[in-house]
């Protein structure tokens, strides 16, 4: 539709563009609208000797949706196809014919034959069939609720394809910003796999760093989605040229599975920009490892990948061999390691003991740096060596797995982690994580004291309180009876009165009370002398009474 490529020789022009780009283009995702020609004509191509550094090449289908932007354009969805299924080509075409576009009182499906016979209906002056093609797939809309349909019955599609929306404002959804067009924008979004887009701030919004969280990105669009960026070259100078460099890397092996693999780690798996994210220092990464002097064995030269995690290989295929000679060499493996019983050991190089002989590792870093270590351990473990690397031997990961409760290893290893987490300065002189730990906490252990302390004070002083408030009822009781034996003696002496001397009686009883007030005036003075400073005269308290 916009074919700018001229000349004889466009296709070899087109085809060496690609394989003299630097960095290199591994994958290769050819784009047509709604048909596949030009995918076919670069694996007719490839299978000639052209691309010879592209492993994976495969289909994109770029459809245009019935949903306008504010620029004037339409919503283009791209349908990423697996080349993996040898049928491939056939299902999607199955796939793409039952679309359709209904127009002019007539109804063309979405094949070839069809987007011709549309291209000449709508423009009658139109007699070549390429010409028609053209014009007909821009005219072809398809919409958006019959492909989500289409996609959704057919498990041979959600199996092989990934769905990917265009994020620009000319024919992406960022030009849907009419208010009545901003549920059908999100349910494309969210329909959608893989978001085309090639600025920081469109990757950052689908990983949930900018406007919305990821847990909300989730809830809304159904996941997080990885942003690629393609170079739409409609002439030879854009060709593998995207604009600002802005290349798509994708972490992987070459298969369409590692897209897959993109779309569930988008963070961690896809980025787009001139060179691909940095990793670890080059000076800290293995390289190469070669075995040598050893007739046993198979591969003796073994690159390795820089971003490598796991050693995959079945029951006796050398796992364990190759990740203890890679220790080896890194002066990992510790002195009861290499003097392990061979009988009981699950380490490869102390069963082998016997029949290693003179073999060596030499291990090449990122860096340029070699280290060469012999496979028996006589040099191992030197006053001037230290480990380059942390190995957890198999044994050691048998026994975490193995154990009923935190074992002692796993405690170890968590607080030597924490423990070189720290940087020197902050170490404060500690030899070891028990130090460390002593002296982060004793200022909190002294305070928990001090606490502690006063819990058990206030504890006992509870307990006291508790204790009076239980005798309470006793003593009420008592204070009860007394007054009750008060009142039973004072109407006794009242019985003791003879009759003619109550007057008597009266005034015996007002001096009683009188004499009771003084001796309690003169009983508390003297506790008061008890308590007079030395050098004051005791015989003011009487001359004061």
């Amino acid at each position: 539709m916009n074919n700018q490529f001229s000349g004889p020789n466009a296709w070899g022009d087109y085809l060496t563009a690609l394989e003299q780009i630097a960095p290199v283009i591994e994958a290769i995702a050819v784009t047509d609208y709604y048909v596949t020609d030009t995918y076919e004509e670069v694996l007719r191509h490839k299978a000639a000797g052209r691309l010879p550094r592209a492993k994976l090449v495969f289909p994109n289908v770029e459809l245009r949706l019935d949903v306008a932007t504010v620029k004037g354009g339409f919503v283009n969805l791209h349908l990423f196809v697996s080349p993996e299924d040898p049928q491939h080509l056939e299902e999607l075409r199955r796939l793409l014919s039952r679309l359709q576009f209904n127009v002019m009182q007539d109804r063309f499906d979405c094949t070839r034959a069809d987007l011709i016979r549309l291209g000449k209906k709508a423009d009658l002056n139109i007699t070549d069939d390429r010409a028609a093609l053209a014009y007909g797939a821009n005219q072809f809309k398809v919409n958006f609720q019959k492909l989500r349909e289409v996609f959704s019955e057919s498990g041979w599609a959600k199996t092989n394809i990934l769905i990917a929306v265009a994020g620009g404002a000319t024919d992406g959804t960022s030009g849907v910003r009419e208010a009545a067009d901003q549920t059908i924008r999100r349910e494309i979004e969210g329909f959608a796999h893989v978001i085309f887009a090639g600025s920081p701030a469109q990757r950052e919004f689908w990983l949930g760093q900018r406007d919305l969280r990821p847990d909300e990105i989730r809830t809304r669009y159904g996941g997080l989605k990885p942003c690629l960026h393609g170079s739409d070259a409609h002439r030879l100078d854009d060709v593998a040229s995207p604009f600002g460099n802005r290349f798509s890397w994708i972490k992987g092996g070459l298969e369409f599975d590692a897209l897959r693999q993109a779309c569930i780690d988008p963070e961690g798996r896809a980025y787009v920009g001139e060179q691909p994210p940095g990793s670890a220092m080059p000076s800290q990464v293995i390289s190469h490892v070669q075995i040598g002097a050893a007739d046993w064995a198979a591969t003796p030269d073994i690159p390795l990948n820089h971003g490598l995690v796991a050693i995959i290989g079945a029951r006796g295929s050398g796992k364990t061999a190759l990740a203890d000679v890679i220790a080896a060499g890194c002066d990992a493996i510790s002195p009861s390691g290499w003097n392990a019983d061979e009988n009981i050991s699950p380490s490869f190089l102390a069963r082998a003991r016997r029949l290693i002989g003179n073999a060596s590792t030499t291990l090449t870093w990122g860096g340029g740096a070699t280290v060469t270590r012999a496979l028996d351990g006589s040099d191992a473990n030197g006053h001037m060596t230290f480990p380059r690397a942390r190995y957890l031997s198999q044994q050691f990961v048998e026994e975490l797995s193995s154990a009923k409760g935190v074992s002692d290893g796993l405690v170890d290893e968590i607080e030597r982690v924490i423990f070189e987490s720290h940087s020197q300065d902050d170490r404060e002189w500690a030899l070891d994580f028990a130090e460390l730990r002593d002296q982060q906490t004793s200022r909190f252990q002294q305070a928990r004291e001090r606490e502690a302390e006063a819990i058990t004070d206030i504890s006992d002083r509870i307990a006291t309180e508790f204790e009076k408030e239980s005798l309470i009822g006793t003593l009420t009781n008592q204070v009860g009876q007394k007054k009750k034996q008060i009142a039973d003696y004072t109407a006794d002496r009242a019985k003791l009165v003879v009759k003619g001397t109550e007057a008597q009686v009266a005034r015996h009883t007002q001096l009683s009370g009188a004499a009771q007030k003084l001796r309690n005036t003169i009983q508390a003075f003297g506790r008061f002398g008890a308590c007079l400073p030395a050098g004051l005269e005791r015989d003011a308290v009487p001359n004061s009474a």
